[in-house]
């Protein structure tokens, strides 16, 4: 078995000043969205929707008052009410960890929503592009939560060689913060950004991410200790993956949706072939010179 290391929540401390390894996570999320967003206007199929570097800075304010915002206050809501209402003032020490991923999913798409109507642009766009860009993010703010010794997995066989004894705890568990870190995270970035590499039909991207990440956390749940558990048709499921069934069935229905050869899609299609085309007939006309 492996023992949790247990460091210290603390990374840097300068007099009155603490700088915690939580916030420096969420840091570093902010800071690989920015990263793959400049490669991300690169590949072709998006650099012919006219976005830029500014887009990218600009989206990153939106989002990172959309992720904190959200995601603490789907803690308070989804997760923690009765604790909250009794301590009000702890809603705002969110350098103690405690960020709901439906919650902040919800904040960043009211945000983007605002951005789409402040910059102009077509919201499915908006979402297709941010999409590729968030899973890592997600990772990085799991590797917080097992920083602060967050999240405790379910009971794990002794046998299991990466069961791990967890602070607090006289028994082995699953590290479910790693197991999301790499499923619902790194696994889910691979995938999507392989998928989101060629032009697909508008609204596929975020569709896609929206299915999958329900899906992902609807596995990774069965090694996390629930917050709590409710009873859904006979079956009993924790409150993360009550959260996720809606959305798997409002992802899948939004995929099946967008592959339906809607007259928007063929027109975004046909938008970038004739692009595409364009830059092809330049570039043969700079070769004959």
């Amino acid at each position: 078995m492996l023992i949790h290391p247990n460091p210290d929540p603390v990374a840097i401390k300068i007099g009155f000043l603490s700088i915690h390894w939580y916030g420096l996570m969420y840091l570093l999320a902010f800071a690989q969205f920015v990263a793959l967003g400049r490669i991300r206007i690169r590949q072709a199929h998006i650099a012919a929707l006219g976005w830029t570097k500014e887009d990218i800075d600009d989206m990153l304010f939106y989002g990172v008052l959309g992720v904190i915002l959200g995601g603490r206050l789907g803690e308070v809501v989804f997760y923690q009410l009765p604790h909250f209402m009794a301590n009000p003032l702890e809603i705002f020490a969110v350098w103690k960890g405690g960020m709901s991923f439906h919650g902040g999913l919800i904040g960043v798409m009211i945000a983007m929503y605002l951005w789409a109507r402040k910059a102009k642009r077509n919201l499915a766009d908006v979402y297709d592009f941010i999409a590729p860009l968030v899973p890592l993010g997600y990772a990085a703010g799991r590797i917080g939560n097992f920083i602060n010794h967050e999240l405790p997995g379910r009971v794990a066989s002794a046998d299991l060689p990466w069961a791990m004894i967890w602070p607090g705890l006289d028994h082995p568990v699953h590290p479910s913060p790693i197991y999301q870190a790499l499923v619902d995270g790194v696994l889910l970035f691979i995938i999507l950004w392989l998928f989101s590499r060629k032009q697909r039909p508008r609204l596929a991207v975020g569709a896609m991410f929206v299915t999958l990440y329900g899906c992902a956390r609807f596995f990774t749940e069965y090694f996390r200790t629930p917050d709590y558990e409710v009873s859904f048709f006979g079956l009993t499921i924790s409150a993360g993956q009550m959260l996720s069934l809606p959305m798997i069935a409002v992802g899948a229905a939004l995929l099946v949706w967008a592959y339906s050869k809607t007259p928007e899609n063929k027109a975004v299609e046909i938008a970038f072939k004739n692009t595409a085309t364009a830059k092809q007939k330049s570039k043969k006309q700079k070769a004959r010179k």
